[in-house]
């Protein structure tokens, strides 16, 4: 019986410690902690939000080539709007009562979607009209305005680079929950979605307080809950706006990339791609949208990192350097050209110059057989490797190596890696010990199964002006707030010694120095005083004519821009990416075109090559 009543008093007792704890936790829930308060009549409040100001892009230079502009937007909460006179609103904000009443009833049908959101509208109407509607809004509940600010182009930098800022949708906003809702704008391509994380800020917001009856009453504790929004960091880009302004106007009525890299840091000075987006579509992309995507040029397509081509003659020089390492090619040794390199019944040609040649006048001359040879003895180096198959997978280590057959790691999105075929695609498609050299001779022109970007052939450009290592290529500046991850500071050395890449330099430099006439294929390239270096390429096009292809870098003994230009169906890489390279790197190093070029610099601004490119 005793036991029963300890029992008992014992369950009383924790009964009422239990009830004391549960009390003084509504103590502080309902009394002291406002958070708690906050959180259980988000039922009953109103988040008005206040949008950051985004972030401001400059160029290398300081000149702003994003900024921020206002704009006006009419929103309206359908749960809340009253009977409003139709006639008077569409008045006020310049529209057919039609278009209102089509709105509503859109909104009416949604309700339970939409629930107590706030929808867009209108978006940027005119500062008048929307002033307009503020003398009147009080007049219609459930409808306000609203400032917000959106891009602002001073300079024609490159709709493609810049990229474009637009309204997110359902997919985006299920990504990224936390940061975005319905109505709001973020970075959806270039520099504006590489960046988007620094650039946008953080909202902030007025809370009210919401009656019965859904009626907006008051500022919830005066304020006090308010949070104030965080502007976006500014952004400074690597770009030079004049030399980006200067390529595009360059590659205007013409379809390809032009890349110039500063080899020393990585940092990009100018990406064009064309045709590309104009920065007056950008300013409101929704609008032009259809009008962009129906061009059969595809402006939208970033060439610059999106585009997979054959590099043509400028990768004799990764054979070349390849074949230095491998110690199966020496700077004097020579091979015949008599118009190409015969194998079996076949020829694969050359155009006509003196033979035998060495390794600086192959590059200077961009003779195809020299480098067929200097591929097979890589291929066929049996001192090495047991079979063709081995030594290729170790030629395609070193290209790889060189920043080809994979993604560079660029901050720029939607970079593409490009093609390296392995030994494995060729035992697939020939099968096992089924190919050798002549097989995929193409490969010792840069043609065949190779696919390249052209900011890789850009950062090969930059490699060999290293003499042997890049800084991967990137767009942003570290600046305050901005950090710069440290793989964009480091050296990335390639397989081939550092003292063989002088060994092709002086070739590159004697192909566009040597004169009119002694063999250099570049010699249009020359600028007394810069030591340009450069390589012609001409890749075969099986939808059209040739591609016209060219590296450089300038000056020789201490390189301050390396470039490569590739354009699209224009034959000889000397006809036009020679010339609009060498404008670029003019320009950059000394910001004026030398009167004895100018001729070079009208043909190249007059060039129409659009019909040569074949849209289908």
């Amino acid at each position: 019986m005793q036991e029963s009543n300890l029992r008992s008093r014992n369950l009383v007792i924790g009964l009422a410690v239990a009830a004391g704890i549960l009390l003084v936790k509504l103590f502080m829930i309902q009394i002291l902690d406002d958070k708690y308060k906050t959180d259980a009549k988000n039922n009953s409040m109103v988040y008005d939000i206040i949008y950051p100001t985004r972030g401001v892009i400059y160029d290398r230079f300081g000149k702003i080539i994003v900024g921020n502009k206002v704009a006006y937007d009419i929103l309206v909460t359908p749960r809340e709007t009253e009977k409003f006179d139709t006639l008077l609103l569409a008045s006020a904000l310049g529209q057919d009562p039609d278009f209102i009443r089509a709105k509503m009833d859109e909104y009416q049908r949604n309700r339970k979607k939409i629930g107590f959101q706030t929808m867009t509208l209108l978006k940027q109407v005119p500062p008048e009209t929307y002033m307009k509607f503020a003398e009147i809004q009080y007049k219609f509940p459930g409808f306000k305005g609203q400032v917000r600010s959106i891009r602002d182009y001073p300079i024609n930098a490159g709709g493609n680079l810049l990229g474009y800022v637009s309204e997110v949708d359902a997919d985006y906003i299920k990504k990224h929950p936390e940061h975005y809702r319905s109505g709001d704008y973020a970075g959806k391509t270039g520099i504006e979605a590489a960046r988007e994380e620094d650039l946008r800020g953080e909202k902030g917001y007025h809370i009210y307080l919401r009656n019965s009856h859904n009626q907006i009453q008051t500022r919830y504790l005066d304020g006090e809950m308010d949070k104030e929004a965080i502007p976006g960091h500014d952004i400074i880009t690597t770009i030079d706006a004049e030399l980006q302004q200067y390529g595009q106007e360059l590659m205007r009525n013409k379809v390809g990339s032009v890349v110039a890299i500063e080899p020393k840091t990585g940092e990009i000075l100018a990406m064009v791609s064309s045709p590309g987006i104009s920065v007056d579509q950008l300013a409101d992309i929704s609008k032009h949208y259809k009008e962009i995507a129906a061009n059969p040029y595809r402006p939208m397509f970033n060439r610059t990192v999106q585009a997979s081509y054959p590099p043509g003659s400028v990768f004799k020089l990764v054979n070349g350097l390849i074949g230095l390492e491998e110690g199966v090619l020496t700077p004097d040794m020579r091979y015949p050209c008599n118009h190409g390199y015969p194998y079996g019944s076949h020829k694969l040609g050359c155009h006509g110059h003196p033979s035998p040649l060495d390794l600086e006048q192959a590059v200077m001359m961009s003779c195809n057989g020299y480098f067929c040879y200097v591929l097979k003895s890589i291929l066929e180096n049996r001192k090495k490797y047991a079979t063709t198959a081995d030594a290729f997978d170790k030629w395609r280590e070193y290209v790889l190596s060189m920043g080809f057959g994979r993604k560079l790691g660029s901050d720029f999105p939607s970079e593409l890696g490009g093609n390296i075929p392995t030994s494995k695609y060729y035992n697939r498609v020939y099968g096992k010990g089924g190919w050798k050299f002549t097989t995929i001779i193409s490969l010792s022109i840069g043609q065949g199964e190779i696919g390249v970007t052209p900011l890789q052939i850009a950062n090969l450009s930059a490699t060999v002006a290293n003499r042997g290592y890049y800084v991967i290529p990137h767009i942003v500046k570290e600046s305050e707030g901005v950090v710069l991850d440290d793989q964009f500071k480091e050296r990335q050395y390639t397989m081939v010694d550092t003292l063989q890449y002088r060994k092709v330099i002086q070739g590159m430099w004697r192909a566009v120095n040597s004169g009119f006439g002694s063999g250099g294929t570049a010699s249009i390239a020359a600028v007394p005083g810069l030591d340009i270096c450069g390589k012609t390429g001409t890749a075969q096009n099986p939808r059209g004519a040739d591609n016209s292809v060219f590296i450089c870098f300038a000056p020789k003994d201490d390189p301050k821009i390396a470039i490569a230009a590739y354009i699209e169906n224009a034959g000889f890489g000397a006809t036009w990416a020679c010339p609009i390279a060498s404008l670029m790197v003019e320009k950059y190093l000394r910001r004026e075109i030398s009167e004895d070029r100018k001729y070079l610099e009208d043909r190249v601004l007059e060039g129409n090559l659009m019909s040569r490119v074949k849209t289908d």
